[in-house]
């Protein structure tokens, strides 16, 4: 996979480097070099679609270094940080995806799109994007024509709202503790949040990747009550009461996040190590972004039906309005990591 891993990490030097670039020329960055890795590789996809040879390094990217970037930073953070966060934070997540779900569903019948695909569209915007989508299916029976529409532009759309969030936390004037909040909730993937965050600071990744895992952890009950509404609706001869397994509901590099996090409240992790881990979570996050820009293909925007582009949309914008009134309720002064 030698040759995937080398245009990664080819696309991340160069990242890097206009990073610096924008330092020297304008005095700070802009755009953050995980920011212009994802733009980068959507840049280098859209005019030459890599072979076979190049899949299995920029697959092994995207999903296995990624996944170790996000147990490292788990080092940057201790128990006391995360108490800090509070209650009233936990239980707004909580409520946030209830409504979120509910809401998103609820477009998607109005626009005319089946229960399944309105299920999938939901539950993907609610919690984790293509992940969420991919573990509902087979509980609710989607076919595969179901899933397909609604993982391709979720999949853009994610990457705009990457971009998009550093831009308003500076226009906007937004503090690292909302600027964090607001991407924890809204953004679709626990690695869009690090890359959304990291340009505010190390304050905003820690608060945004924590109430993001929140979200994530929820994934295994909405599961739980949607295999047994969606069992309820069938036949005694069709139920069947299979879910997916453990793996599937709490993957294992938020195990090994909360465990690093662990480690560090016991004083188990050097503070010698912790910023040298930091560095390579930040580096292998670079090449993460590299990579899932490399798999963005633009053209499949066109294939979208304009019921399914403007029910994401919809459910997304929802999202970020609902956010935003959680962030009011939430207070976040208190919240110092």
């Amino acid at each position: 996979m030698w040759r995937g891993l080398l245009l990664c990490a080819l696309v991340s030097g160069v990242s890097s480097v206009m990073q610096e670039l924008q330092v020297l020329w304008f005095g700070r960055p802009w755009l953050d070099s995980l920011v212009i890795a994802i733009l980068l590789g959507m840049v280098v996809r859209s005019y030459w679609i890599p072979s076979a040879g190049f899949r299995r390094g920029i697959d092994f990217s995207a999903k296995i270094l990624l996944e170790f970037a996000i147990v490292l930073l788990g080092a940057s953070m201790s128990a006391s940080m995360m108490t800090q966060v509070g209650v009233s934070l936990l239980l707004g997540t909580i409520g946030f995806v209830i409504i979120a779900i509910v809401s998103g569903y609820a477009i998607g019948r109005i626009f005319g799109l089946s229960c399944r695909v309105s299920t999938l569209v939901a539950c993907g915007n609610a919690i984790c994007g293509n992940s969420a989508i991919m573990v509902i299916a087979p509980v609710i029976d989607a076919h595969p024509d179901d899933v397909a529409p609604s993982i391709a532009f979720t999949a853009i759309l994610g990457v705009i709202v990457v971009v998009t969030i550093p831009m308003l936390s500076i226009y906007a004037g937004l503090n690292p503790q909302t600027t964090g909040i607001f991407a924890g909730l809204t953004v679709y993937a626990v690695p869009q949040v690090i890359a959304a965050t990291a340009p505010v600071g190390i304050v905003a990744t820690q608060i945004g990747t924590f109430v993001k895992l929140m979200r994530v952890l929820l994934l295994g009950p909405v599961v739980i009550v949607l295999s047994l509404l969606y069992q309820s609706s069938r036949s005694l001869t069709e139920r069947n009461f299979s879910l997916p397994g453990l793996g599937k509901l709490v993957p294992w590099f938020i195990v090994g996040f909360i465990l690093m996090v662990a480690m560090r409240s016991m004083d188990w992790i050097p503070l010698s190590m912790v910023g040298l881990m930091s560095k390579v979570s930040s580096y292998l996050a670079i090449m993460a972004m590299a990579a899932l820009g490399l798999g963005v293909n633009m053209r499949s925007l066109f294939q979208v039906g304009l019921r399914m582009i403007l029910v994401v949309t919809l459910c997304l914008l929802g999202l970020c309005a609902l956010a935003w009134q959680l962030i009011k309720w939430v207070d976040v002064s208190k919240i110092i990591f």
